[in-house]
């Protein structure tokens, strides 16, 4: 739900989740038990001929208390990426310009503004330098080779018999729920994930995917490959640093996110094209899955939760925002509950999230605002009573279970089989109870900090059905909004920064945008 930038360890408990620059200020909170439960990181690497050099996943702590993974890897097209998970702060942060030069290391993450030095052991088992973040000290920051990693390496190479002709793909791919179209920034999406199982004995290696229209035509509508495959790719408490590479009896999700001009482009179904390599056979292979149905049909137009100016849509909806990843297993079943979910923060003019002692929520210009129901309907589950976290404390209020995660929530039931879900809020202010009948623009409680939240906020979400966790996310429109401005570096305080206003209607916000909402009615 909301975060702080990596460089804010020493005195924040936050998240770098959705982490560009802006959210230095925040902290974040709800996507906390997806991470914990199903660690996501990605790579970048480079080989060296003596020592494992830095492809792998490395492990280090920053500012004492905040935990780092970065996992580093190169594709088959030569090209470097990677990535930082700040496990506390539930995020994570692509790594650019990675580079080795003999013993000496660096990489850097745009998003944050942070930079990395250090210099690599000869046995290429640590890297110890330091971490550099725009606007804060330089801290010291080692990182130690992951043994899981190492163990994952060796395995590789241990093996010397060749792959035979494979017949087919041994890959089992199912699509757990259809994806429906919706318009964000003036164009049409459609997300969805795949989910991938290699019953082979042969390490399958993904290195296409195409997406087709199932009612005829060859072209792709959209293609993935190289890097930007590897970058969709996770691997569900598994080792990252594998990517788009599938083991044998592993499992791996693909994260498709396609983007269309109009909506007549979206096709009414589609397939899915994989290519894949098997073991070390030469030659790639190509399967067609089944037809996917593609619900065109318009998405829920709802009201605001929120009025006023300055909001930040952070987590948003993008293709790698925490919330987009946070696969959560409830019951013996997974779901994407927060696929759609925005943790709403407001910003003061300088750019921050609060004034004065961070450590005190009625600091923070999001804490306190009324929270509005977005439509029409009938109170499911409401929870107060939870007492408030300090920002940036060690530790939460309370325990953080299944039940207490939204903290003080309502979940009301708008019809159509869909749930507006409102977390976080203060306690004792909440205005409706289980069963009660409310009407769009009615307020429910204020906003605040509560469950696992490290900052004041609002984490909003709509899935199908009464649940915090165990549904599936769906995605929804606005009658109306403004946005104003990107996350990045983003102050109202800038000359001319509302000048540049877009007005958008009938579509949802996107990660970090900066959006005005109209009055209540």
């Amino acid at each position: 739900m909301t975060g702080a930038g990596v460089a804010e360890a020493s005195h924040a408990r936050g998240s770098l989740a959705g982490g560009r620059r802006i959210l230095r200020v925040f902290r974040f909170l709800f996507i906390a038990i997806a991470i914990f439960i199903f660690s996501n990181g990605r790579a970048l690497a480079q080989e060296t001929g003596t020592a494992a050099g830095l492809e792998g996943t490395w492990e280090g702590i920053l500012g004492g208390r905040l935990r780092l993974v970065v996992t580093i890897s190169k594709a088959s097209s030569g090209e470097v990426t990677g990535q930082l998970n700040s496990v506390d702060q539930n995020a994570m942060l692509p790594i650019e310009k990675a580079s080795e030069d003999g013993s000496q290391v660096r990489f850097e993450v745009s998003r944050v503004g942070g930079v990395y030095q250090g210099t690599m052991t000869k046995d290429g088992s640590e890297i110890s330098g330091s971490w550099t973040q725009t606007g804060v000290p330089e801290q010291p920051l080692s990182f130690k080779r992951s043994v899981a990693a190492k163990t994952s390496q060796e395995s590789a190479t241990k093996t010397s018999e060749h792959t035979p002709k494979p017949q087919t793909l041994p890959l089992d791919i199912v699509i757990p729920i259809g994806p429906n179209a919706f318009k964000a920034d003036g164009k049409w999406h459609v997300v969805y994930e795949l989910h991938v199982s290699n019953l082979g004995k042969w390490v399958c290696e993904l290195t296409r995917l195409d997406i087709l229209d199932a009612n005829g035509g060859q072209k792709p509508l959209a293609s993935f490959s190289g890097v930007e495959l590897d970058g969709m790719v996770v691997h569900p408490g598994g080792d990252e640093a594998q990517k788009s590479k599938i083991g044998p009896a592993q499992f791996a999700v693909v994260y498709i996110w396609a983007t269309f001009d109009t909506l007549e482009a979206v096709p009414a179904s589609m397939r899915q094209r994989v290519t894949a390599r098997i073991g070390d056979y030469p030659e790639g292979f190509s399967i067609d899955t089944q037809a996917t149905p593609v619900d065109r049909k318009p998405v829920m137009v709802i009201g605001a939760p929120l009025t006023g100016d300055d909001w930040v849509a952070a987590n948003g909806p993008s293709n790698t925002s925490a919330h987009r990843r946070a696969l959560i297993p409830v019951n013996g079943r997974a779901y994407i509950s927060q696929r759609y979910a925005i943790d709403w923060v407001e910003l003061y003019p300088d750019g921050k999230t609060y004034q004065g002692d961070p450590a005190d929520n009625k600091n923070y210009r999001a804490y306190g605002h009324e929270i509005h129901a977005v439509a029409n309907g009938i109170v499911t589950e409401t929870k107060d009573g939870l007492p408030q976290n300090t920002p940036g404390a060690k530790s939460l209020a309370i325990p953080i279970t299944l039940e207490t995660i939204g903290g003080n929530h309502v979940i009301m039931d708008m019809g159509n089989g869909l749930y507006a879900f409102y977390a976080h809020m203060q306690p004792g202010t909440l205005r409706v109870k289980v069963g009660d009948k409310v009407h769009r623009g009615q307020v429910l409680g204020l906003l605040g900090n509560t469950g696992n939240s490290s900052e004041p906020h609002l984490h909003f979400d709509i899935c199908n059905a009464s649940s915090m966790l165990a549904c599936e996310g769906f995605p929804y429109a606005f009658a109306s909004f403004e946005v104003v401005g990107k996350g990045e570096g983003w102050k109202s305080s800038d000359s001319h920064s509302h000048e540049a206003a877009v007005n958008h209607e009938m579509e949802i916000p996107t990660e970090d945008e900066v959006v005005q909402f109209p009055a209540a009615p």
